[in-house]
This record gives structure tokens, sequence and C-alpha cells, in this order.
């Protein structure tokens, strides 16, 4: 039976070829994925370790914050340190050449000035040895054009920018200062007096040539005290690489998610597969059975063929694998991502591709094995084995409806109960019930979206649904398989386009201005507000600001942009907010006993009520709707030292938004942390992520689709063989070649075509469902259907339908009729 059974694999080695592929490509993403990261892994000492080359002990905060510069001093004095210097890492801005602050995430460090802990790759010049110096990164250095001696001015948090002189280039690419932006080394002091810290974030420490390190340790432990920790160097390396490490198996478990939707759909294809082979053969097996096989080895026999197969798919997989690690680490570098290690292949990671695609292909064979020893050995003398009609049982279909149904339910009843579990069960209930129920949806669906095609091409659409609707069990297998990736492809982006509408119409209802400016990671300086508003071009310029006293949410309002977020003014004049005027909300009113004319008493200072509103918009920490909106100079006066990232700012009457937009950034030069926005690029920085998002799910779920699509050729192409007399007989009475690949066409295009629609009905119902929840638990969020990327959707599976039937119509064209005849 070994024999019989790998001659018989060898046999139809091409008819087994698309299903091998749906292994392939599925080993290929988890090995790929395991070789990229474990790579990554490997690398992380040497990216943890660049900065550390010649620390020998870091003393960390551990009581307080951050650790005083004093005691710098006091380690320096431990007998055995050779030397001893502080470390704060923190953001900053630089201006750039043309005065406009040079875009993207910059990262200040304090560098130290003594030669034992240098650890900077110079590219140029040197490191910064007194106050007033300062290295840039070569490439920012080159794209702005600075050379050394230039001046350069740097900004940090709450203060204007300061001239430095650069002295060199350093190369921090692929280590942990190397963040996607600039980066920008000073001196101790000047990295303290430029972000207002008052300490280190560590203190590093070299140790003299031949000294004890562990007795060394103690030494400078105890003069730290009890609100320091001393670690020794591979402590440092330890902690740095656990959470790299730590990092990197998130991202690999975020990458797994979709290799485990991608597996189970190659799961359904190769079933699907196996199914329809073992259903070729039925006549064979049974001939197999008269001449004395047992069932058991002819289920065995299966079994070895699907593990054949597997182990040679796997084992293809794991090499494409390789090539996909190795393609993504060359493409990451390309998106400004920074990627350290090389590729590691290890043993594990070989042995876990082969054994999940040979352990996938088994299990998909298990059903349609035992499905085939089921078949009676007389069955060799009746055409029983051709089965065109098989369709699902009574128990199945009653269970696919009550899941299906249930499923529904739970979607439909998520936002009421509150519930996201219920989104999430609504969503896998409805694809099994899908599944479950797909002999009879499926090929109900095929019907209708063949009815048009039955009206333009005459019988020759008629043979072709009835082609496609002839085994239920088979077609509902094939479009269910499409269900699952465009299903999650198509939530994802109507999740996608309802969010961003959300934002904007956030964005519209809170911002009221034609500008915006905002702290690049911070809060807005203190004196830049006050610098803008002096500006003639410049009406409103309204910050921002909020804080919590005794559960009362105090914010800073202005008369002209107050009402932009009040859905109701129940009493009094919400303009006249000002000096010594507020404005309630209901509840909070109602709760203190409060009316318009009331004292309102806030840190001390008595106000009067101007008006009592409502407000739609959420609050966060306080009870709902206890809110006291005070004015620009009231919030100013009481709150000093509250500062906010978001400052909102109109032209003056008569003023262009040209003359404007020009008036900012004259001050905003001096302030390289802040970025200046119209509305709609405000609206575009906020919904960023989101399209980002939804780029990468999409890029990683196409995965899913291909195999799925890949499905749709290999069902066909055997449908092909199996129909290798029946479509010589109509090539025989008249049917031409080009209507037999209209027929074929029309197939593959209706099995993609209701896949996709049940996918993106899906898909659009899971996310109708959150929607609901999220805007039942006070955000303000609908659905909104892009109908163009889901259209796009459904185009590109229709089109990729089309190619799957491309070489399945060759092959059923290449025998000449006379020989197709005599097939058995």
């Amino acid at each position: 039976m070994i024999r019989l059974t790998l001659r018989s694999l060898r046999a139809e080695a091409l008819r087994m070829l698309l299903s091998a592929l749906a292994i392939v490509l599925g080993v290929a993403f988890v090995a790929g994925t395991m070789i990229f990261v474990d790579g990554m892994q490997a690398g992380a000492y040497e990216r943890a370790g660049t900065f550390d080359r010649h620390t020998d002990l870091g003393v960390y905060p551990a009581g307080r914050e951050v650790l005083p510069p004093a005691l710098i001093d006091r380690v320096r004095t431990v007998d055995g340190v050779a030397a001893a210097a502080g470390e704060l890492t923190n953001t900053a801005g630089i201006v750039g050449a043309d005065g406009r602050p040079v875009l993207g995430f910059t990262m200040l460090v304090a560098v130290p000035t003594e030669d034992a802990l240098r650890s900077y790759d110079l590219v140029a010049g040197r490191l910064p040895d007194r106050a007033g110096e300062v290295v840039l990164d070569a490439p920012t250095a080159a794209e702005q054009g600075f050379g050394l001696g230039a001046a350069v001015r740097i900004g940090a948090t709450g203060g204007a920018a300061r001239p430095y002189t650069l002295v060199g280039t350093v190369d921090v690419a692929g280590t942990v200062r190397d963040v996607g932006g600039p980066f920008v080394g000073l001196v101790g002091s000047d990295a303290l007096a430029l972000t207002g810290e008052r300490g280190y974030g560590r203190i590093m420490v070299a140790a003299r040539p031949g000294v004890d390190v562990a007795a060394l340790t103690e030494r400078v432990r105890a003069v730290a005290g009890a609100e320091a920790t001393v670690k020794s160097r591979q402590q440092i390396l330890d902690e740095a690489v656990e959470a790299a490490v730590r990092n990197m198996r998130q991202f690999r478990m975020l990458l797994l998610i979709f290799v485990g939707v991608a597996i189970v759909v190659a799961g359904f294809v190769i079933a699907n597969t196996f199914a329809i082979v073992l259903a070729q053969r039925t006549r064979r097996t049974a001939l197999l059975r008269l001449i004395g096989a047992t069932r058991a080895q002819v289920f065995r026999s299966t079994l070895l063929e699907s593990a054949v197969l597997g182990l040679v798919a796997s084992a293809l997989g794991v090499l494409l694998g390789v090539a996909l690690a190795a393609g993504l680490r060359l493409l990451l570098p390309h998106l400004d991502v920074p990627v350290t290690g090389g590729l590691t292949v290890t043993g594990s990671t070989v042995l876990t591709g082969l054994l999940l695609g040979t352990g996938l292909t088994v299990c998909a064979a298990l059903l349609p094995a035992w499905r085939g020893t089921r078949i009676a050995p007389v069955a060799a003398l009746t055409d029983a084995a051709v089965q065109p009609s098989q369709g699902a049982g009574r128990f199945r279909l009653s269970v696919g409806a009550v899941v299906l149904a249930a499923g529904i339910a739970a979607l439909a009843g998520a936002a009421s109960a509150g519930q996201l579990v219920l989104v999430a069960a609504g969503g896998v209930l409805a694809f099994f019930g899908i599944v479950l129920f797909g002999p009879v949806l499926v090929p109900a669906l095929a019907r209708v979206f063949g009815w048009p095609v039955r009206l333009v091409l005459g019988a020759t659409g008629e043979l072709a649904v009835a082609n496609t609707v002839r085994n239920p069990r088979r077609v509902a297998a094939t479009a269910t398989a499409l269900v699952i990736g465009i299903g999650l492809v198509s939530a994802f982006m109507v999740g996608a386009r309802s969010t961003k509408d959300g934002i904007e119409r956030s964005v519209d209802a809170q911002i009221g201005t034609d500008f915006v400016v905002n702290g690049i990671g911070q809060n807005l300086p203190a004196a830049l507000v006050g610098e803008l508003a002096a500006r003639p071009e410049l009406g409103v310029v309204h910050e921002q600001r909020r804080t919590v006293v005794d559960d009362v949410e105090i914010r800073a309002a202005h008369p002209a942009l107050v009402g932009r977020t009040l859905s109701g003014v129940l009493a009094g004049y919400a303009e006249r907010v000002g000096p010594g005027q507020v404005l309630v909300h209901r509840e909070l009113a109602q709760a203190r006993g409060w009316q318009v004319g009331s004292s309102v008493t806030v840190r001390g200072t008595s106000l009067r009520v101007a008006a009592v509103v409502t407000d739609d918009t959420a609050t966060g920490g306080v009870p709902a709707g206890h809110v006291i909106d005070l004015s620009d100079e009231d919030f100013a006066a009481l709150f000093p030292a509250q500062r906010g990232y978001l400052a909102e700012i109109d032209p003056a009457s008569g003023v262009r938004p040209e003359q404007a937009r020009d008036a900012i950034i004259a001050v905003l030069g001096r302030y390289p942390t802040v970025n200046l926005m119209d509305q709609g690029a405000y609206k575009k920085m906020l919904t960023g992520t989101v399209d980002m998002l939804l780029a990468l799910v999409t890029a990683l779920l196409a995965l899913a689709v291909v195999i799925a699509l890949v499905g749709v050729a290999n069902t066909l192409s055997l449908s092909v063989a199996e129909r290798t007399r029946e479509n010589a007989v109509l090539r025989a009475v008249g049917l031409t070649r080009a209507r037999m690949r209209a027929v074929l066409a029309v197939e593959a295009v209706l099995m993609a075509l209701v896949g996709a629609v049940l996918g993106i009905g899906l898909g659009t119902g899971v996310s109708a469902s959150t929607m609901a929840l999220l805007d039942r638990l006070g955000g303000d969020f609908h659905v909104v259907l892009p109908l163009g990327q889901l259209g796009l959707t459904l185009g590109i599976a229709v089109l990729a339908a089309l190619l799957a039937s491309v070489l399945p119509a060759r092959r059923a064209l290449s025998r000449p009729v006379v020989e197709a005849l005599s097939d058995q």
C-alpha cells in the first residue's frame, strides 16, 4: 500500500499542486515571521550595549524621579571610580536652516564629557566638551546643511530655542537612540537647563583598571543611599535586552494572529482539495477494497499521502520563509524603520514549520479520508462515485441556521448590553454559522448572482450556474475560505473609515478656528501663547487648558469659541463668559443648586455664573457634566502652571489666512517643539495612525485572501478533471472554445463573488456592532461605509477569480475531443 500510495501521489502531483501552494504560503508566513523576529532578538544585546560599552556600573533612581547632580560628585570620590557622568534622555526640537522646525521626533541626550565613558561613533568633528556645544546625527546635519562650527538653535520643553555650536556629527542608526527622527547631544548642564529637569535619569560609572567591580558596587551603593539602585553592566544589558525581547515577542504574537488566519484558510483549501480528489477516486478505492485492501489500509494510505504532501510543501514553505524574512529586512530600512540583527534560522523554527504544515495537511485530510472509506465496494460497479449533488445533512443545516442566527443576534445586541465580548462572540458565531449553513446559503446566492449571467449568456450562463451549484458542499467550502480573509479586511476597512469620520466630526466640534498649534509630544511653551496673542495679524488665540479640582473639571474658554461644543444653553448667555463670569454645566448646577447669577468659588476666588449649559463632549476622570468653563484670563490667574498641548488661532478681522500663517510661523521659529497645522492637516495627523494600521492589517491579511483565491483555482481545476468526458461531450455537440472558457470563468467568478459578498457582509456587521457599542459608551461613532474600498476589494476578488480560471480552461481545452471522450 505504501508503494501504491507514493505512486499515486506522483501520478496526481499536478492535481495537488495548488493545494501544496496553500501550504507553502501558510508555512512561509510562519517561518518568515519567526526567522525575522529571532534575528532581531539575536541583535538585541548589540543594540542594547551600544552606549554602555565602557559602563561598568549604573546608578538608577529608586525612591525618587531623578538623581540630583550633586550625587555625581559624590560617586566620583568613591575609591576605584575612574569616571562618573549623568545621563538623561528627553525630547527636543531643532530649528532648520530655513528657520522652520525640523520635522520628526527629536531625541535629546546628555553626552558624557569623560573620555572613559564616551561610546558614540563619530562621523565628523568631536563630541561636546563644554556648555554651548552640540552634536547632531549625521543625516540631519547633512539634510539641513549644517557644517561644523555652525550655530544650531535647539529648543525643549517649555522654552524658546537657544543657539549652540555644532562640533561634531555621530552615527546612531540602528541603536536605541535611533527613534526615526533627529538626534541631539549636549553636555549635562546644557541638557538640564534646556529641558528644565532637576536631575539625571541615571549615572554611568567606569571602574579603574584592576578594581574588583563587586566591591566597587558595594562602595557606590553606600554612597548612593537607599533612594538609588546600583546595577552591574550585565544587569543593565539583561534588562535592556529583556525589554527589547518582550516588545519583539508581542510583535511576533501580533503577526502570528494573522498567520493563524492564513493557516485556517489554508486548512479549508486543503480539506476541500482532498474531499474532491477522494471523491474522484471513489471507483479506484472501491476496486482496491474488492481485491483485498481493508478499510484501515485505505484510510492510512490517504493519511500517508497527505503527510508526504504536507512535508514537501512545508519544506518549500520554510525556504520561502527565509526569503520573506530577508526581503522584510531589506524593505523596512527604506520605510525608516530601524532594524538590527541578521537572519537567524534555528532548528526550532524549521521543525515548527515542518510540523505545522504537515500536521495541518494531515488534519485537513482526516474527514475526507474517513468519508472515503465509508463507500461500499459495490460502488465500483455503479456511477455512485461521481456524487455530483452531494449536499449537507439536516442536522448540520439546522445547527448552522441556529448558530448563524445567534451570531447575528449577538452583533445586534452588543451595543444594548454594552459588552465588547458580544461583538467578538457574534463575529465568530456568524462565521461558523456561514460554514455550517453554507451548503444552502452559498448555492442560493450563486443562483441569485448568476441570474443576470443567464440573461446575458443564455444557455452558456445556465450551464455555468448549474455547474457552480451542482455540489453544494464543495462550492460552500471554497467560498467560505474567502469569507475569513475578506471578512477581516472589510471589518478593518469599515472600522477605520468610521473611526476617522468620528475623529473628524470631533475636530469639527471642538476646533473652531482656521489654525491649530500643538506641542510635539509635550505641552506648549509657557510664553508662546502670549507672543501669538500680541501679533496684530491674529484675532483669536486660545490655549486649550484644563485641570480637575474636587471632582470638577475646570476648563479655559474663549467667548468666540465657547459655543462650538455646546449642545444647548439652558439659562443665561454663553457668550458672556469672561473675567469673573463662568459657564456651569447642567449636571453640576443641579448637584450644587447653582443658577444664573449664583456665586461660584474656585481656588478661593469668587466667580459668577453667566449661563447653565449642556455639552455632549465626554469628560474624563470626573462625573458626567461636572464642568466649569472659565475665561482664559481667569484660568491663567488661578492655574498659572497648568499648560495645554494645543492652541486655536483665527486671523484678525480683515487679515488674509496667508498673512496670519506667516505671523504664526514668525513666532514658532523660536519654538521648534511646536507644530502649526490647519484643520485639514490636524485631522490628517489624528487619523494618520488609523490609515497606517489599516494598511498594515490589509497587507498581513492579503496572504489569507491569496490562499483563498488559490482555493478557487484549485476547486475549478479539480472540477475540470472530474468533468473531462462531460466537457468533451459539450464540445462535440458544438460548444465553442470561447464559450467553454466563459463557463469556467463564470464558475470562478460566482464562487469568488459569493465568498467576497459574505465576507464584506460579515465584516461590515462586526464593525457596525463595534461602532454602535463605542457610541453608546460615550463616543461619537457611526458606521460609515467606504464604498470605494469595498468595491475595490470586490473587484480584485472577481479579477483574481477570472485569472484563476485561465489554467483550468487551458487544461479543459488542451485534450482532443476524441481522447477526452475515452477518458475513464
